[in-house]
């Protein structure tokens, strides 16, 4: 049959959203390349910041201890979060439709939103002042809604006959759930994972709030520590320091997508098991 005026068209809208789609994000890579790698010099990677070198080094220690601190936290958190909820409880359960209402709420909470919470909570209430703990905890709740929302969507994808086929062999709820039902939801799992990650590297203003702007490796968790973003963000700012800025969203840009690759690998490998 032939194709109606109007589906033509849907279908040339879709192409052209797609296309549309991958040229942006080329572009703003090539940008980033272009203006960025000229400027990528071993004064960069000094292992102390100062103001003439302008390091980089401590903020990108900071920004992986950032993204792990706040993954250890969510992440299981998350996990379980959506296993009780697909799982355990029980269908019509009112806890269940209220906790997923929450996540949903705070998905959409602005980042500075939380930043002002992380301040009051764990920086003046518990005393823990601008530090890497407060930063991971901040960031640990405003990706935890994000974790949690696609695990249970993963579980969700599980065909109910895989449950049945494990229960007929005698498995118990704990066994079907570690052996069958993560291994098939990981890779949905993980893209939850990578999304949290972006949204981790690429956090400023509630760390400026909570983690702070000192540009050393911390000895411990309740020392400040700037990440690449804050790090891009203050040297912008300033104004004196505009290329290495350039430079410090390339090697920020490589960071996010070496993670991705090896998110996706092991992702793949789950899938093959």
């Amino acid at each position: 049959m032939k194709r109606k005026p109007l589906d033509k068209l849907l279908v040339a809208l879709v192409y052209s959203s797609a296309a549309l789609t991958v040229f942006i994000l080329f572009f703003i890579i090539g940008y980033i390349v272009v203006k960025g790698a000229p400027h990528l010099k071993l004064s960069l990677f000094a292992l102390h910041y100062t103001s003439e070198n302008v390091s980089l080094f401590p903020p990108l220690v900071n920004t992986v201890l950032m993204t792990l601190l706040s993954l250890l936290i969510a992440v299981p958190l998350g996990i379980f979060t959506a296993v009780y909820l697909v799982e355990y409880a029980k269908r019509g359960n009112k806890m269940v439709g209220a906790v997923r209402l929450t996540a949903e709420t705070l998905a959409g909470i602005p980042s500075i939103i939380y930043g002002l919470f992380g301040f009051l909570f764990f920086v003046i209430y518990l005393g823990w002042g601008m530090s890497l703990l407060a930063g991971s905890c901040t960031l640990a709740i405003m990706i935890l809604p994000l974790i949690m929302r696609t695990s249970e969507e993963a579980l969700k994808s599980v065909p109910d006959s895989f449950r049945e086929g494990s229960f007929g062999l005698g498995a118990g709820r704990l066994r079907t759930l570690q052996k069958i039902l993560l291994p098939y939801a990981m890779p949905g799992i993980l893209a939850g994972v990578i999304l949290s990650i972006g949204r981790i590297v690429g956090e400023t203003a509630a760390l400026i709030f909570t983690a702070g702007t000192l540009a050393r490796i911390p000895n411990d968790l309740f020392q400040s520590a700037r990440t690449l973003s804050v790090h891009m963000y203050n040297l912008s700012s300033e104004g004196f320091h505009i290329d290495e800025a350039y430079a410090t969203a390339l090697v920020l840009l490589v960071l996010v997508v070496v993670i991705n690759a090896l998110s996706f690998f092991v992702a793949k490998k789950f899938t093959r098991e």
